[in-house]
């Protein structure tokens, strides 16, 4: 449930739990018991979430007007992170032909 804001006239500002069906409503102040109308207060409690919520937050934040890869910075297929390229399946015979491990013969390759 989140938290908002509310004034009542007499006491001043306080905050309550609302369910978010209940987001119009006024709520009852807990000094004087009079329905309050919510207002909003202040900025939202962000570094109340998780660490890996404001992790996503701030890469999401960073992405918005900068689009790139999010995992390593690397674009895809980097050649510096995968160790090697792995051996394809061509096959280079002493006299120069090529061959093409498990590939079908009838194809012609260019």
């Amino acid at each position: 449930m989140p938290m908002y804001d509310y004034a009542c006239g007499d006491c001043g500002e306080f905050a309550a739990l609302r369910p978010l069906a209940q987001w119009r409503d006024p709520a009852d102040c807990p000094q004087c018991g009079a329905a309050s109308d919510r207002i909003i207060g202040g900025a939202p409690a962000i570094s109340a979430l998780s660490s890996a919520m404001n992790r996503a937050r701030a890469v999401n934040e960073r992405s918005a007007n900068e689009p790139r890869s999010s995992r390593s910075g690397h674009g895809m297929n980097c050649g510096c992170c995968s160790g090697g390229r792995a051996s394809g399946k061509t096959r280079t015979t002493p006299d120069g032909a090529k061959s093409f491990a498990g590939a079908r013969p009838w194809m012609i390759s260019h």
